[in-house]
C-alpha cells in the first residue's frame, strides 16, 4: 500500500491524522536534522498501522515534508 504523507517536525506530540484528500498528516517530536524526523516518522506510522518498522519505506521525499510511503504487508 502506498500513502501520501505530510510531515511536521518539532511538534509537541507524535500524532497521525487523515486529511480530507485521503493523505496523512504526521506530527513528530523529532527535529528535521540528520534523519531524526524520518526515523520517528517510520516509528509513528508503524505503531498507527500496527506493522513492524521494517515494513515502512520512504519511496519519495526523504528530504522533503511531502513524502510517498510504502507499507508492505
Amino acid at each position: 500500500m502506498k500513502i501520501s504523507v505530510v510531515v511536521k517536525p518539532n511538534a509537541r506530540r507524535n500524532e497521525v491524522t487523515v486529511r480530507e484528500d485521503g493523505g496523512f498528516l504526521v506530527l513528530v517530536k523529532a527535529p528535521a536534522a540528520e534523519g531524526k524526523a524520518n526515523k520517528m516518522l517510520m516509528e509513528v506510522l508503524a505503531k498507527f498501522f500496527g506493522k513492524p518498522k521494517s515494513s515502512i519505506t520512504i519511496l519519495k521525499g526523504k528530504s522533503a515534508r511531502r513524502k510517498i510511503i510504502e507499507i508492505s504487508s
